[in-house]
């Protein structure tokens, strides 16, 4: 009896001690993961207070559309249906969504996934009642903000010392939500469309289902923004403003919605035209967003990819793009939290497809541009590819900086505290996983965190194109307050420090 007292007294030792040494051994790991987040957060910190702003400002034009979001917390919102959510099968696909129960799987698709979607809603009496619902059930918890790319970027353009044209219909009281020194052309209107924004974070749950990232899910049923009515507003202040930046965006808002014959496309052959009148010194950059149609995205490649040097979009768009480009398809929610060595070669992928059109081309369509410079934000890390000896400038700046505001805008937060950001990227990563030849590992260096390097794309007619390629960890917001325009915010960001 005493030898088993004694044994279990010993158990109970070794098991308090192994306990200790665990708590110990955790503290230091976090200790360590901390002081690691502190050097990059420094290094970071140091990239952008290296950037002297010009002496006059930069002029920028952004165009367009605007609205209204409606932003209210997801699962609380949306009641989980075993029976509807079972009905998804292996080939689920919704282009529009025009009832509660495409609304549900849609949602549980993209959330299970963690990526981003935007959906149109034709069925404007359900996207009305939707509306009254959030106002009435969620009025304690619903956000109202200043809503769609071109407003968001505009704002973002501002805030970096850009003096800006942002090209929208909007109402008087949308108008008071943008800074006053951003000039708008376009005319007033009664009422804004509202996109409702379904947001959830890291880990929130949805009947048995577990999202693995914080991010949103966007329902709209505008009127306004789908015509694109600004465009011809734009271009009367566009050509005396002569911008050094135009941004093209929004023109999701097209996608899936019913147009007459012919009518979209004479649209976008008018953004192309007003693309094509601005000189060559004025950089384009073409922001990608949540398409779902392919005959809108082969449009796009038709009358705007050709026209722009430069393009931002997320992992989930990048490989929309690459499809479409590659394989003429579309694609739904793709990882979440892609290696570098994928997002990379898709990137070349797009460059090098892009590229060797404009070649082949250049000479029947004279107004053709190369394209330049890729911008592709992911939670863990921002990447940047641009042409060496182009007209884009500070690409490592630029990467530092799209890394900064991800977590300032998913925070909500100006000053970043180390102990709310967290480290995804891996502590090396490949530059390729199709050339394992001619790739090579890099190992992320904390006190000087955004590795760059040079490379040659080969395109069309054995060209070798010489670029530049930038990578950037992102500290990741621990608790996401607002992802909704992250990406634009992202987006312009960058761009202001390459001008």
């Amino acid at each position: 009896m005493t030898s088993v007292i004694k044994y279990m007294s010993l158990l109970t030792t070794f098991s308090v001690f192994a306990a200790l040494i665990s708590i110990v051994w955790q503290a230091f790991l976090s200790l360590k993961q901390l002081n690691k987040v502190t050097t990059i957060l420094t290094g970071l910190l140091a990239l952008e207070s290296s950037f002297k702003k010009p002496p006059q400002p930069y002029k920028v034009a952004v165009g367009y559309g605007a609205c209204t979001d409606l932003l209210v917390h997801a699962t609380e919102f949306l009641n989980y249906s075993e029976k509807v959510i079972n009905a998804i099968g292996p080939e689920f696909t919704v282009n529009e969504v025009d009832n509660m129960n495409e609304l549900l799987q849609t949602f549980a698709y993209y959330f299970q996934n963690g990526a981003a979607a935007e959906r149109i809603m034709p069925n404007k009496k359900l996207f009305r009642e939707l509306i009254q619902t959030a106002k009435l059930r969620h009025r304690d918890s619903i956000q109202w903000f200043l809503g769609g790319n071109a407003p968001l970027m505009s704002t973002r353009f501002h805030i970096e010392g850009a003096d800006v044209l942002l090209g929208a219909r909007m109402s008087h009281k949308l108008r008071r939500l943008v800074p006053a020194e951003i000039k708008i052309a376009g005319d007033q209107i009664a009422e804004d469309d509202i996109h409702l924004i379904l947001e959830y974070k890291a880990g929130d749950t949805w009947g048995p289902i577990k999202t693995p990232r914080a991010n949103r899910y966007i329902l709209h049923s505008d009127r306004n923004n789908p015509h694109m009515n600004s465009v011809e507003h734009f271009d009367k202040v566009l050509h005396s403003f002569r911008p050094r930046l135009l941004v093209i965006s929004g023109l999701q808002m097209m996608d899936s919605y019913k147009f007459e014959p012919y009518v979209r496309e004479r649209r976008l052959e008018k953004i192309q035209q007003q693309i094509n009148s601005q000189a060559f010194a004025t950089l384009i950059h073409f922001e990608m967003a949540s398409y779902v149609e392919i005959k809108l995205l082969f449009l796009l490649r038709q009358y705007v990819m050709p026209y722009v040097d430069s393009i931002g979009m997320n992992e989930q768009e990048l490989e929309n793009l690459r499809q479409t480009l590659t394989y003429g398809r579309t694609t739904l929610a793709t990882d979440w939290n892609p290696r570098v060595a994928s997002t990379l070669d898709q990137m070349r992928s797009v460059f090098k497809n892009l590229a060797e059109s404009y070649y082949k081309n250049a000479t029947k369509l004279p107004r053709r541009r190369l394209l330049s410079r890729i911008h592709v934000h992911t939670l863990a890390y921002q990447a940047l590819l641009t042409v060496r000896d182009s007209k884009w400038k500070r690409t490592k700046l630029a990467a530092a900086k799209a890394a900064l505001t991800a977590h300032r805008h998913v925070c909500q937060t100006d000053m970043i505290n180390p102990e709310a950001a967290s480290l995804i990227l891996d502590e090396s990563f490949a530059t390729s996983a199709e050339d394992k030849l001619n790739g090579s590992r890099i190992k992320l260096n904390p006190q000087q965190p955004v590795p760059c390097w040079n490379e040659t794309i080969a395109v069309f007619d054995q060209k070798a194109v010489p670029i530049e390629i930038c990578v950037s960890p992102v500290l990741v917001c621990r608790i996401a307050k607002k992802t909704a325009g992250a990406g634009d915010n992202i987006s312009a960001a960058a761009l202001s420090q390459q001008l």
